[in-house]
């Protein structure tokens, strides 16, 4: 018999309990996510043949061989019936499927984004070449089906690693990108942005975040590794200025138009590498009272670290998708002088591994609350 969610939740909370044991921090009760099914509003399917017939669905653990499904308890399931129906598309229209080792094949890919809140649906196809064979009447094919779907993109990927995306892409159908609603604000999503798979869950996990960061009008906020701004705009009215940092061309262009688009005014956004944005801010004599920082699954790094004791902040609010990497990067703020107070694990991702975590440190010498 298979585990329940509530039991999932236990193991969950005891996962970071263990791994942040032997650090001076008070592991919270772990926050529930409101749908534990179809929360995800990011699906993507590779694309292959298995005896001469289409094939879609996610790669197996380690490999590049071809799960095949039509869908499952976690994906948002308009997104699963599009895939579905594109893959029945491309056997009807004889469309050749990319062969990963011989490199060649059109239809490679397919990524569905969903927006929740406003119903917007972007369909990103990717093929492994720069011709598109019936492409008109294969969209047109499509969008008679599913009437529903918002915009398409074709996005040409050419190249023999497993990015998902090539650099290159071509609007066919709507605007390129779709927009939804997080934490009260509009956020645009193209086909490259970063944005939480989890849209309701994600609002808590902001909310909490901001709370923790006990923000005032007036402090300064740094949010590194903004992606397209979302935590940088939803504390933006609890502070004085938030500037988010963020390496990636393409999520800075969708943050700097959601500011716009939201008439948020204190709020900027930079193109660079947090750390060394930090280092030379410190440099110049600017101040901030908060850093926000949700870095990747590897955790963020010594160097940023050193950077944060360099700008020396207040409070530090770490919001971590990997509480092993979590618990390797607390020692080393300790080490610059932050204590942390607490960790509030958080179920993004139902029915998975993955854990989020909140965890705030505060400067030495600074009394928190």
């Amino acid at each position: 018999m298979g585990k329940t969610y509530g039991e999932t939740l236990t193991i969950k909370q005891d996962t970071v309990r263990k791994l942040l044991k032997g650090l001076p921090v008070s592991v919270l009760p772990i926050i529930p996510s409101p749908d534990s099914c179809y929360y995800r509003n990011k699906v993507h399917a590779a694309f292959g043949y298995n005896r001469g017939k289409v094939i879609c669905g996610m790669y197996e653990t380690s490999s590049h061989r071809i799960c095949e499904n039509e869908g499952c308890y976690l994906e948002n399931q308009k997104a699963a019936s599009i895939i579905n129906t594109i893959k029945n598309l491309a056997q009807s229209f004889k469309l050749s499927i990319y062969d990963e080792r011989r490199g060649i094949g059109v239809l490679r890919r397919v990524l569905v984004r969903t927006a929740d809140e406003t119903g917007q649906i972007l369909v990103v196809i990717v093929i492994g070449d720069r011709n598109f064979p019936g492409k008109k009447n294969f969209i047109k094919a499509l969008l008679d089906k599913h009437p529903e779907i918002t915009s398409i993109v074709v996005n040409i990927n050419i190249r023999k690693d497993s990015m998902i995306l090539g650099n290159k892409s071509e609007v066919v159908y709507g605007r390129g990108y779709i927009t939804d609603v997080l934490c009260g604000l509009k956020f645009r999503i193209s086909p490259e942005s970063f944005y939480q798979i989890n849209r309701k869950q994600t609002e808590q996990l902001y909310s909490k975040a901001i709370e923790l960061a006990e923000l005032s009008p007036k402090d300064k906020v740094i949010d590194a590794y903004c992606g397209i701004g979302t935590i940088g705009m939803a504390c933006s009215s609890a502070c004085g200025s938030v500037t988010g940092v963020e390496l990636n061309p393409h999520a800075v262009k969708d943050a700097i138009n959601n500011a716009k688009a939201n008439a948020v005014k204190n709020v900027r956004f930079v193109c660079g590498d947090a750390g060394e944005f930090m280092v030379q801010e410190a440099s110049s004599g600017n101040k901030y009272d908060v850093v926000i920082l949700d870095p990747p699954r590897a955790g963020t790094t010594p160097e940023f670290i050193k950077a944060c004791q360099t700008l020396s902040p207040e409070k530090i609010v770490y919001v971590s998708c990997n509480p092993e990497t979590l618990a390797r990067d607390i020692p080393v703020f300790m080490k610059h002088g932050y204590i942390p107070n607490s960790a509030v694990p958080v179920d993004m991702f139902p029915w998975t591994d993955s854990i989020e975590t909140i965890c705030v440190l505060t400067r030495k010498g600074k009394t928190n609350g």
